[in-house]
């Protein structure tokens, strides 16, 4: 192991709990072990899961999110006793390994609770809503600390929750605590004056505006988190460890309005001066450890970091709270190893908190002690298997609802909380397999087939493997995304893969193969009006982004046009975008964390943005575009990039032992392109 790392494995103590190194899984949507959207039970993914990471040198492991009563049919978990005798029998499995476990209890969502859009008919009718009540009770999932705006469904008002609920919530927090000492859980984890969830909304002004012992004062308001760790430790002892998952600063300018890094800003929710008062607060009141980031829903993007966030984003204010408590802090948020062993050996944090690298490779811990950082697949802060919540104008959660019962899979590894559905088992037969195309999918249908046990040969009509993803990785801040395609260069290298560059394929009968797939993307949608000649497509402007112009116009939202927008502006670059639909990104599967950084940023930095809007007339300086109510407006533009999508390109149609796979079957994203490989790939 590089001595740059040596403090990540060290121990330390969370109350008596000794835990044997600094790395610390962070509880993720998803990965309850008492399942997520069913019925309590002991979920053996999750288990699986869990022990895979306890095996492979993780020190504190904590699920995600057990919510005190079933989200679907509204049993108290408490009262499931089978379960937490299962638990027991898991929990020594766990400590065979030397790792320890905390679980996360919940009080609830409040109006973060994001309302699938399936659901909005039953929510807007008081009727249908009663008929649901006995299976989903969303007046209950959404209750707040006052009568509050939901995050997710636009003109629905969230209910005051009632004091009996509170102290309901208080006593099941005891009572399900106990059960997880007598389980041998090594302590739990309390979700959370974190995030905009139900305790922070009490914590934070904007949020509570209660005029009973709940609201008002800074007391009051932080008393229901204040009251759930004393009634734990009055059940469970004072020796039993108490996490607290945290949000030092909310970061929040208004309702569904959040404070980009560096911005400067009023903030309505929780600023750093509240947050040293509160800590210090917390800790006296028994709390044992702050497991912290920032954020709330309305600022999404600093507790689930996309790409456009910075590294180690939480860093700085996780390492200023702890100057005032003496419990130990955890800091998570896009962290890289190093910094955070820096950290840790100058005392500015205690451990480092990681969530989502855990999905795409399991044992990056191990790698990184054995000195193998190259055989890390790395994520990249897509979001699109893990949190696939999506939220834009008119719709709510526009989540399906197979993802919202199954989070916290990954769009790189199918195989994670998947239940078993992929799997890398030996070929019967051993085949000849030809793939044509280089791509993310060609190489990733090569590397499964491959480990099965085929022969395989790409063909790729370039001098280089990536494909689309090579300029899609172009721009600055997709430093992943190259570090993803190093990592399918040295798989395709290691697995021996035979690679003919430079080799187009135009028809497949010269092929001597048992079995061919098509991996050969897709072709750009062009505008056909008079003056499109001035236009390149988006793939054109990321092969060569040292276009000339100061004024750049994009035709198209969604992600790529945004992106681009993106890019464009951090280089000073002066850009309008043009969408014909009423929001920017009415994307399903872009997660809220996602588009919600880049619409703050858009907003914030003045980008004009043209909704409902077309173009109507190309000349040689503008770009005349005509919106919803018939009015026109000339931009300026020195440069017009077409961002309006792209149409499969498959090289034949599939056929007998012909397979497509990619953007050439249906242009998506990594997730759609990945798994459709490994479908692929496992059946032949």
């Amino acid at each position: 192991m590089k001595k740059e790392y040596e403090s990540l494995f060290t121990p330390w103590k969370i109350g008596n709990c000794e835990i044997k190194n600094r790395i610390v899984l962070c509880p993720m949507g998803g990965t309850s072990v008492f399942g997520w959207m069913e019925p309590h039970h002991l979920d053996k993914d999750a288990c699986d899961f869990f022990l895979d990471l306890a095996k492979n040198n993780v020190g504190l492991i904590i699920p995600g999110i057990a919510p005190l009563r079933n989200l679907i049919g509204n049993q108290w978990l408490y009262k499931s006793k089978r379960t937490f005798k299962k638990l027991k029998v898991f929990m020594d499995e766990i400590h065979k390994t030397g790792a320890k476990l905390f679980i996360q209890l919940t009080a609830g969502f409040g109006r973060s609770f994001s309302i699938p859009n399936s659901l909005k008919p039953f929510v807007k009718s008081k009727f249908l809503s009663t008929l649901l009540k006995p299976v989903i009770d969303i007046s209950r999932l959404c209750a707040s600390p006052s009568e509050l705006p939901s995050r997710w469904f636009d003109g629905y008002k969230c209910r005051a929750i009632t004091k009996k609920e509170i102290q309901d919530m208080i006593e099941a927090f005891a009572k399900t605590s106990k059960l997880c000492k007598d389980a041998g859980v090594d302590g739990v984890e309390i979700h959370a004056v974190h995030e905009g969830y139900l305790l922070d909304q009490f914590t934070l002004k904007y949020t509570n505006q209660r005029t009973d012992e709940y609201g008002g004062s800074f007391e009051n308001r932080y008393r229901f988190a204040v009251d759930v760790v004393k009634a734990i430790k009055k059940e469970c002892g004072d020796d039993y460890p108490v996490s607290l998952r945290y949000s030092v600063v909310s970061k929040t300018i208004d309702f569904c309005e959040g404070a980009l890094p560096g911005e400067k800003y009023k903030e309505i929710g929780r600023d750093m001066e509240e947050s040293e008062k509160a800590v210090k607060y917390l800790q006296d009141a028994g709390y044992d450890m702050l497991n912290a980031d920032n954020g709330t829903y309305d600022a999404w993007y600093w507790a689930h970091p996309p790409l456009y966030m910075p590294k180690n984003c939480n860093l700085d204010d996780v390492a200023h709270i702890k100057k005032f408590v003496d419990i130990p802090v955890v800091c998570a948020g896009k962290m890289e190893p190093s910094v955070a062993s820096k950290a840790i050996k100058d005392g500015k944090i205690d451990a480092m908190g990681v969530a989502r690298q855990f999905l795409t490779d399991s044992h990056w811990v191990t790698k990184l002690m054995e000195d193998r950082l190259e055989d890390i697949q790395p994520c990249i802060y897509c979001h699109n298997a893990c949190l696939t919540m999506a939220h834009y104008k008119g719709v709510s959660n526009d989540q399906p609802m197979e993802d919202s019962k199954h989070m916290s899979r990954c769009a790189l590894n199918p195989m994670t909380m998947d239940g078993g559905k992929f799997d890398i088992k030996p070929a019967k037969k051993i085949k000849n397999v030809a793939i044509i195309g280089g791509g993310v999918g060609g190489m990733e249908t090569a590397r499964i087939a491959t480990l099965r046990g085929h022969k395989v040969t790409i063909y790729e009509k370039t001098d280089k493997l990536g494909g689309v993803f090579v300029p899609a990785g172009n721009m600055e801040f997709k430093e992943q995304d190259r570090k993803l395609l190093e990592w399918y260069k040295r798989q395709i290298k290691n697995l021996n893969i035979d690679v003919k560059y430079n080799t187009e394929i135009k028809d497949i009968s010269t092929l001597n193969a048992d079995e061919i797939v098509i991996a050969t993307g897709s072709t750009p949608r062009k505008l056909r009006m008079e003056g499109s000649e001035r236009v390149i497509d988006a793939i054109d402007y990321l092969n060569n982004k040292e276009i000339e112009g100061d004024n750049f116009v994009i035709i198209g939202g969604g992600l790529t046009g945004c992106e681009i927008a993106y890019d464009l502006c951090l280089k000073g670059k002066k850009v309008s975008i043009v969408e014909a639909k009423d929001d920017l990104m009415a994307v399903r599967g872009l997660c809220l964390a996602n588009s919600s950084y880049l619409r703050d940023y858009f907003k914030h930095n003045k980008t004009p943005v043209y909704l409902d809007s077309f173009v109507q007339e190309i000349n040689d300086k503008n770009v005349v575009v005509i919106g919803k109510d018939g009015k026109t407006t000339k931009v300026k533009a020195d440069v017009i990039i077409s961002a309006i999508g792209y149409n499969p390109a498959p090289l034949v149609k599939a056929g007998k032992n012909v397979h497509i796979v990619g953007d050439a079957l249906k242009v998506g994203n990594l997730r759609t392109v990945v798994w459709r490989a490994w479908e692929v790939a496992e059946k032949i």
